[in-house]
């Protein structure tokens, strides 16, 4: 592993920290807003405020990831901590909504830049390597979900000491990210074979349209867009559960409300840890299991952990020995579900070797398929935490695991078609 993608794997935990920090914060602020002289929020305020995000991230990853075609992806990936610190400077200014909602939309635009950008450059420098390109999607989505995970965890205590002037300390954390980029990345570093006199194609929203017709690319999006708008019912409304105030409607749900930020702090510390086991476990597998496998189990893992998490949340009235089978169901399950991340994008970098002058377009689809789930699973979490607080979330992340299961067959059946050599036919099945 050479070591422009060591430095774009490190400014992609660190630009992925500045995003967390910036959403758990916000949602911090959310919850106290009245308190620094702006209105009180509730679930689909925040189901809003998480959807204008996404949705720019929707809207603009395309764009930049013909971009950063045309560009060069080096050159691109340093356009996102640029737009994510103007962001969290502009969050910690205001209290009111619709200029939240207005920053929330420019943190998208950061991710829209730095991901498909991101992905072409790792997809250039693993063509023709199954095992770095296993090991890399697995480290590329260990640096995403640690840096967030570590971006929420730090919320807590940033706020209890600070409060909103954590925003500014992040942003000096976006500039690190920017610094990395700029100076220890190197474009030489991902580069296809010579292609001697070829003419380089031109890169536009027609050619894009076009690519997007004749690739096979869209065989994986029901799944994922399904997975991600399970996770997407998490990285917010869950945490907005477990730190609002108790409400007296939902006495009988022990995870719901009064959770001080330091607790909750070491709670997902706990959870990234075992999380990020099972990304590395998984992602050193690419080459024993297919991809379709591994994110199978990953859906069933995503079960346990729903299964286990009723459970616990419903055990306020238990001896607390009795809580221990759920607490370690719920890590079985998350470890397990860390498989299904890596191997959709490591499937998405398969199928990309088919356009090697188009894999930002092509590595772009991984934030229009996150996007579209994100939001999907924002408004489904806004109405279901509405309706049922944490119960409603745990039971709608259920289905959706059970949705994203349906096309996994159909795309099982042509998954060889995106194989990048020999050695990445599997030998073992699963299932």
């Amino acid at each position: 592993m050479n070591r422009s993608i060591s430095a774009v794997l490190i400014g992609t935990f660190t630009l992925r920290f500045s995003t967390g920090l910036t959403g758990a914060l916000l949602i911090y602020y959310l919850a106290e807003l009245p308190k620094h002289g702006g209105q009180e929020a509730d679930p689909l305020t925040l189901s809003f405020l998480v959807a204008a995000f996404f949705v720019s991230e929707l809207v603009l990853s395309p764009l930049f990831g013909l971009l950063s075609d045309r560009l060069g992806h080096h050159r691109v990936m340093q356009f996102g901590p640029v737009f994510g610190f103007v962001a969290v400077i502009l969050t910690g200014l205001t209290t009111n909504l619709w200029v939240l909602g207005s920053t929330r939309f420019l943190e998208g635009a950061s991710t829209a830049a730095s991901v498909p950008s991101i992905l072409g450059f790792l997809a250039m420098a693993t063509a023709g390597d199954e095992a770095l390109r296993g090991r890399t999607s697995a480290r590329f989505e260990a640096a995403t979900i640690a840096g967030l995970g570590a971006g929420f965890a730090a919320a807590g205590p940033l706020w209890k000491i600070f409060g909103p002037v954590g925003f500014f300390m992040n942003a000096a954390v976006y500039l690190v990210s920017l610094w990395i980029y700029r100076t220890r990345v190197t474009a030489r570093d991902a580069t296809d074979a010579p292609r001697g006199a070829e003419p380089k194609p031109s890169h536009g929203l027609r050619r894009y349209v076009a690519l997007l017709g004749k690739s096979h690319v869209w065989l994986l999006a029901p799944t994922w867009i399904a997975i991600n708008a399970a996770l997407g019912l998490y990285t917010s409304q869950t945490l907005f559960q477990l730190v609002r105030a108790k409400d007296p409607k939902f006495p009988d749900q022990l995870l719901v409300g009064g959770f001080d930020p330091l607790l909750v702090t070491g709670g997902f510390i706990a959870a990234g840890a075992v999380f990020f086991a099972g990304l590395v476990w998984w992602g050193n597998r690419f080459k024993l299991y297919r991809r379709t496998t591994i994110i199978f189990m990953g859906i069933v893992g995503g079960a346990i952990l729903v299964v286990s998490a009723l459970l616990l949340n419903h055990s306020g009235d238990v001896n607390n020995l009795l809580k221990i089978p759920p607490a370690i169901g719920l890590a079985i399950g998350l470890f397990i579900l860390a498989g299904a991340t890596p191997a959709a994008l490591g499937l998405l970098a398969d199928i990309s070797e088919a356009f090697p002058d188009d894999r930002g377009a092509i590595m772009g689809l991984y934030s229009v398929f996150l996007a579209v789930g994100q939001i999907i699973g924002a408004f489904i979490g806004g109405l279901a935490a509405e309706r049922w607080a944490l119960d409603g979330i745990l039971l709608a992340t259920f289905v959706l695991m059970g949705i994203a299961l349906v096309p996994l067959a159909r795309l099982r059946r042509f998954e060889f078609r995106f194989a990048t050599s020999p050695d990445a036919a599997p030998s073992v099945e699963l299932i």
